[in-house]
Parts: structure tokens; C-alpha cells; sequence
């Protein structure tokens, strides 16, 4: 038995996220039925680094799947690329050791989130930014991201996937520039609740706004509140970027 390890990329707009949904399109679903076309095996099972909501795209998403054949691993790409959607794309496959997990094994996830601001939409850009036509001051939502770094409660940013589950969560950094006409945010911690980081990011444009001061945003940590959440950024801005482990980052820079 071999474990293979995926580097992915794809265009979420037509997925209702990474993870198997009945009767919904996903992104395990198209790569199992493209494994099991390809093999002809019907129980092989993909575990991906980020269960990445509806929406939601990858430049560096990780997963990995456990065979009984033997293919050389420069023939697995192209070989597994001819079963693939076009919005789904294998950049690298290697065979790792049996104690990998693509979720489990990951010390750090980045994603980057793209905002559109001017007062002009565009025509190309329009599946990949977050539309913001309100002028954004990069410094205020630089200072409200420095107060969610760190080791806090995230309740108010986002939920568990298990009811009950923890909602302590480590933010290692949040990056805000300029690209262009767009702002990106970089966020990178060791893992995330279910939305959070759109909801950082629609703190973080609201910090921008002058809508929210960096000690609003503070109290927004210290209630640990859902409700008290400012709306959420929309999922087709962001983009699973990078999984490292243990030193390896997998994914563009």
C-alpha cells in the first residue's frame, strides 16, 4: 500500500467547497471519480488539507490518497490530469510516507483574499475579488490585524466543524498590501474555524472603512459572540494558497 500526496489547484466558483456533499458537486468528489476511472478501484478515499467552503479557490491545496498499484510518479500527473475537470488541475504528486496526513500532518495554512477597490468593477477579475468600492485605509486594517494575531477565542469569527469542538485558534500573521487596484490580505495560522477567515477579512475591511476602531475590533475577540460578527467577506475572493508541514511549504509564495 502506497500513500500519494496531491498538490491542487482549482477555480471553486462551480464547487460547493472541497469536501464529499450529496448530490453536490465537489472537489473530493471529481478527484475520487477521476481515481476511480483511472484505476478502476471505487473505494479510494482523498483527504485534503483545507475543507475549503463553496466558492473558495487553491493555488497550494494539499490532499492525499492511499493505493495498492505502483505508477511512476511523472506519469501519475498526466495520467490522473486526463479524468480532471478543466477547474481542477494536479500541479505535483510524490509518494510519501504512510504517517503523511494532509490535514492532520499540516503546521501551518495560508490564504490570501483579493479585494477590487475602486469604483469600477471588472469584467475579468469579477470570480476572484471581493468588489469594495468605499476607499480602504490600509493602515487601520493593518493595526486591526495585528489585534487578531496570536493565540485568542475565535468564537466570534467562526465556528467548529464538531459542535462543542474548540474555537482557540493561532493567527501567525495577517498581511495586508496593495497589488495594483486590489488590497490582498494574507492570512497564515495553524488552522481555522469554519469561515473565519472571511470573517477576518470583512472585519478587516471595516477597520478600513473607519466603520470599526482597533478597540471595537478588540472587543469583537473578547465577546465571543457569533452574532456580534460584521458580515462576512464573499467566498470568491479567497484562496488557499500554502500548507506547510513541519517546515515545508507547499504552494506559491
Amino acid at each position: 500500500m502506497g500513500r500519494v500526496r496531491l498538490t491542487l489547484e482549482y477555480d471553486g466558483t462551480d464547487f460547493a467547497g472541497f469536501q464529499l456533499q450529496r448530490g453536490e458537486r465537489t472537489v473530493q468528489g471529481e478527484l475520487e471519480a477521476a481515481l476511480t476511472q483511472m484505476t478502476g478501484v471505487e473505494t479510494i478515499r482523498v483527504f485534503g488539507a483545507g475543507r475549503t467552503d463553496a466558492g473558495v479557490h487553491a493555488l497550494g491545496q494539499v490532499a492525499h490518497f492511499d493505493v495498492d498499484w505502483k505508477i511512476s510518479e511523472e506519469k501519475l500527473v498526466p495520467a490522473l490530469t486526463a479524468y480532471l475537470p478543466p477547474d481542477i488541475s494536479v500541479r505535483r504528486a510524490e509518494y510519501v510516507e504512510q504517517e503523511f496526513h494532509a490535514r492532520f500532518s499540516a503546521t501551518s495554512r495560508t490564504y490570501r483574499y483579493a479585494i477590487l477597490n475602486r469604483p469600477q468593477p471588472s469584467a475579468l477579475l469579477t470570480r476572484y475579488v471581493w468588489h469594495v468600492t468605499r476607499p480602504l485605509k490600509v493602515e487601520r486594517m493593518q493595526e486591526a490585524g495585528k489585534v487578531l494575531c496570536g493565540t485568542h477565542d475565535f468564537a466570534t469569527f467562526g465556528q467548529p466543524d464538531t459542535r462543542g469542538k474548540s474555537t482557540i485558534r493561532f493567527v501567525e500573521r495577517i498581511v495586508v498590501r496593495p497589488w495594483g487596484p486590489c488590497l490582498l490580505v494574507t492570512v497564515r495560522g495553524n488552522a481555522f474555524l469554519r469561515q473565519m477567515v472571511r470573517s477576518l477579512v470583512g472585519t478587516l475591511v471595516r477597520a478600513g472603512q473607519e466603520r470599526l476602531s482597533v478597540d471595537e475590533v478588540s472587543e469583537l475577540l473578547r465577546v465571543c459572540d457569533r452574532r456580534a460578527c460584521p458580515p462576512i467577506a464573499p467566498a470568491r475572493g479567497l484562496c488557499l494558497v500554502r500548507v506547510s508541514y513541519d517546515g515545508q511549504r507547499i504552494g506559491i509564495n
